[in-house]
Formats: structure tokens, sequence, C-alpha cells
């Protein structure tokens, strides 16, 4: 035909109306078998596809759900968007995914708007910062949105899901403080992000707890590179090193352990470390790293599991996920 079948040539292959196809392609009742049977063959015959935007416009239906990155820090994302697109495909939708890095709400709000001229039918924003959650807290879409990962977003209509950043921090120092440890050092990352700044004020909270610890809070990058210039100066200094280290993540514990390594401090004779999320190759460190788990398959599916309650009319929630230690071989009592 030189150009894409429509639905009129449906029609006419299979010798019906086109007000027939139509009611075909939208499952309509009353349809008889045999005739739904030969528009079926006409379309599989044609190779004929719906104008999905078409549909979605008129009938408000357009079974996609859209996904805003928001934030350049988001390190997990292959594993969140994994729990994304399963929980979607379950539930029968598709995900249209949109990026905002920064900016005014005008731009994450004309963000939205385009998810929503494309007929979304929610949202699920993965955002790594505060200024996100500032940026959403007066947004007002046509559709449900639940934020994924940042924090209690101050807007009642929007929903949110976590992980207790908090918790997974007092976990760890909590293990720590049970093995005997009493100086105990929190390398974090920068607190412009949540993550961090939640696992600062976890480290504080459970130092808290044992009046006779005393702690030191440095910060630095959040990769391996921060970790190794840190211990390099925890090394180096004239005050005694710590009997235990909580890194910010596992990334900055790794370069903590290289460091040690080059300066022939060991792991956990003479400090133990612990680290935060369990990324891939943690066990495998030598030795395997103590760290805090968190499943980001399940918050990604989560968030989608939230928005299709929203959209089902459940009222907006807020939900943190808690992760969980894992002990390996980096942690022991300290010397006597």
């Amino acid at each position: 035909m030189g150009r894409a079948p429509g639905m009129m040539d449906v029609a006419r292959e299979a010798g019906v109306s086109h007000v027939t196809v139509s009611r075909v392609l939208n499952d309509h009742p009353s349809v008889r078998p045999e005739t739904r049977a030969r528009v079926e063959a006409a379309i599989e015959k044609l190779g004929y596809r719906p104008n999905s935007v078409a549909r979605a416009l008129k009938s408000r239906r357009s079974s996609t759900i859209g996904v805003v990155l928001a934030g350049e820090e988001l390190y997990e994302l292959p594993r969140i968007l994994r729990g994304v697109q399963g929980a979607a495909q379950r539930a029968g939708y598709w995900v249209n995914l949109a990026s905002w890095q920064g900016g005014t709400t005008r731009d994450l709000t004309e963000t939205l708007r385009r998810l929503t001229d494309q007929a979304v039918e929610a949202i699920a924003v993965i955002a790594d910062r505060p200024m996100v959650v500032d940026a959403m807290a007066d947004i007002v879409t046509g559709v449900p949105i639940s934020v994924i990962m940042s924090g209690n977003v101050p807007n009642p209509e929007l929903g949110f899901v976590e992980f207790d950043q908090e918790l997974g921090a007092r976990l760890a120092v909590a293990h720590l403080l049970e093995l005997g440890h009493r100086h105990i050092v929190h390398l974090a990352g920068p607190t412009s992000t949540f993550d961090f700044l939640a696992r600062v004020e976890g480290w504080r909270a459970a130092m808290a707890d044992a009046p006779e610890a005393r702690g030191e809070l440095l910060e630095g990058e959040f990769d391996g590179n921060g970790g190794y210039r840190l211990a390099h100066h925890l090394v180096t200094r004239p005050e005694e090193l710590p009997t235990a280290i909580f890194a910010g993540n596992d990334l900055m514990a790794m370069g903590v352990l290289a460091a040690f390594a080059h300066h022939g401090v060991k792991v956990p004779d003479d400090v133990s470390l612990v680290g935060f999320d369990d990324i891939p190759g943690a066990a495998y460190q030598v030795p395997s790293l103590t760290t805090v788990r968190q499943d980001f398959a399940r918050l990604g599916a989560r968030g989608v599991e939230q928005v299709l309650g929203l959209m089902a009319g459940e009222p907006a929630s807020c939900e943190r996920i808690a992760p969980e230690l894992v002990v390996r071989r980096s942690t022991a009592p300290p010397r006597a």
C-alpha cells in the first residue's frame, strides 16, 4: 500500500465496517465470535497497529506510567528501574521515561506536563536530593504521583517510598557497639543528598544511645577516592586511629580498604569497617565487607505498586522499607 495500514484497510479486508473494527480493538462484548476472528485475522495479515496515542487521548487510558529520573547521583538506577519495569509489566503497564536534572520548580512542572500530555496515567519520580523534595512541595497535576527514594515530600497529595536510611545507619553502628567498639568514625558523603544526610542522622542517634562512646564525622566524596583520602588522613594524623569506621557507602569502604592496605593497617584486626548498600562485589573484598543491604529492585516495584494504589483511589502514604545488616569478615571485637 506504500503506507501503514489503517482501520479502513482492516475493515475492507475483513468485510466489516470500521465501527466493528473499533469494537474489536476495544474488546466490546457486542461483537460475535466469528466476526471478531475475521477482524483479528485481518489485523494479523496486514500488520495493523492501532494509534495508541490517539486512542489514549480519546479514552483517557494509555496503560502507561511516566517515570521521571530526577538527579545526577542515582547510582543504583538500573536495579531500581528493573523493579519499576517488572511491577509495571505485571500490572499491564508500559513505562515512559523522562529526566529532570535540577533547575526550577517550573522546569519540573513542565517535565511532568509533557508526560501528562502523552496521556500517562500516573507518574513515579525517582529522586536523589532534598531539592527535588522542595520542588515537589507545591506540584499539582491531573494524575497520581509517587516519589521514590528522596524523603518525605511535604505535599499530602503525593505518595513516597524509600529505604529507612536512618535505621540502616543505626543497625551498622549498633553492630559495632555490640562488638565493643567505643571510638567510631563515620565517613559521610556530601549531605546535599538525602541518603547521606539520613545516614549521618542515624549514626548520631546510635552514638547518642551509647554515651560512653565517642565519634567523629568526616565528609568526603562518596566514591572510592573519597574513602581512600579520608582513610589516608586518619592514618597519617597524629591522633590515634579509631577502632571502627562506618563508611557512608560501599565504594567509600572499598577506598578505605585500599588505603589501609597501603599503610599496613589490618581490617578487622586494627580497625573494623562497615559499608552501606551491599553493592555487587562487596562480598568478595578482602576481607569481605560487612554492610547494610538495600533491595533496590524491591524499592522500584513498591513505588509502582504505590502509584497504582493511588490510581485506584487509595490515600497517599509515606512508606519506608527497612534495610538489612549483612555481617561479614570486616568487623570483629576491638583488640583488648
